[in-house]
């Protein structure tokens, strides 16, 4: 049995890499890819747990402020994180979106201030180690509702998949990218709980170093803070 598992995690090693670089609001899609996302430079590939106390784990290794252009939509509103390219989440793993309000534009932040978690989408029944079991497994895209009581301003929405084929060998491989979105609405909320990136994650994480590869794997334990519940 360990034999199988051993061949049945070499192959995962071997699928597809992804990335969220498409924007869709409320089932519709908006502009190409990078349109509203920025762009990264290690293309389609994943960072591993090293990045988990450097800069580039908010948006990803090259993607900086620049250019990319910012999108209006309303609290409340369907937001989607399309893969490129008409690929698939490939992986097993835990989904997230995490928000940061900028200062000032959107598009001259940095990413530094304050993140909150919006959204978290892990097993959605049996056990971890069936990917079909993962939420996200095989989707086409990440996606949430905008809580309604959002305070309106300019944000940087981080959208994130970790795939846990590797997680026990430490080397959990790590797909995120920030769309630029100017969210509209009469706000009243107070997000939280807050927290800094880097900051939200350990390498030695339970939902990080985590190993599907057993016949009765570990109960998953989601990593980060907690979903911030809209009030």
């Amino acid at each position: 049995m360990k034999f199988l598992f051993t061949l049945a995690a070499l192959a995962a090693s071997a699928d597809a890499h992804y990335i969220f670089n498409i924007l869709f609001v409320n089932g519709q899609r908006q502009g190409g890819e990078y349109s509203y996302v920025r762009r990264n430079t290690n293309a389609y590939n994943p960072v591993f747990p090293d990045i988990l106390d450097k800069n580039d784990l908010r948006c990803n290794v090259g993607a900086k402020p620049g250019n990319t252009a910012t999108f209006t939509v309303k609290a409340g509103d369907k937001i989607g994180f399309k893969v490129f390219n008409n690929e698939l989440i490939e992986h097993p793993g835990p989904g997230f979106v995490y928000m940061s309000k900028a200062p000032g534009s959107v598009k001259d932040y940095d990413g530094s201030g304050d993140w909150f978690k919006v959204y978290e989408t892990g097993l959605c029944r049996g056990q971890a180690n069936s990917d079909g079991n993962w939420c996200s497994y095989n989707k086409d895209r990440l996606e949430f509702t905008i809580p309604a009581k959002t305070p309106p301003g300019e944000y940087l929405v981080r959208i994130e998949h970790i795939g846990l084929h590797e997680g026990h060998k430490n080397r959990a491989q790590f797909y995120m990218t920030c769309a630029q979105l100017n969210i509209e609405g009469p706000g009243g909320g107070t997000p939280g709980p807050l927290a800094k990136i880097p900051g939200i994650y350990q390498a030695n994480n339970p939902g990080i170093a985590y190993n599907k590869w057993t016949s009765s794997p570990a109960p998953y334990v989601m990593p980060g803070p907690k979903v911030w519940d809209g009030n």
